[in-house]
């Protein structure tokens, strides 16, 4: 799997406290490993969202992403459940 990160995405992660930073390289490594795993409760997404999939991060931290091939995708956004689904 090959993942690229939109502009968006890069400066919400910057924005991450240290260990929000660390436990995102984390999953990312374990999403590159198996997009399915059970810790990461990958599911797919509906209304603003359609077509995007969202991978849990903490308790309340989100990446939301889209599989734009079998091979890549693109991680959009990461932030707060509140704050990406409101």
């Amino acid at each position: 799997m090959k993942i690229f990160f939109h502009k968006n995405f890069e400066k919400q992660y910057k924005k991450l406290k240290a260990k929000e930073r660390k436990r995102t390289r984390e999953s990312l490594v374990l999403f590159l490993k198996d997009p399915f795993h059970p810790l990461l409760n990958n599911h797919p997404l509906s209304g603003r969202y359609t077509d995007y999939r969202s991978v849990n991060i903490t308790g309340d931290l989100r990446v939301v992403y889209k599989r734009v091939s079998e091979t890549e995708c693109v991680f959009v956004a990461i932030d707060t459940h509140s704050n990406l689904y409101s």
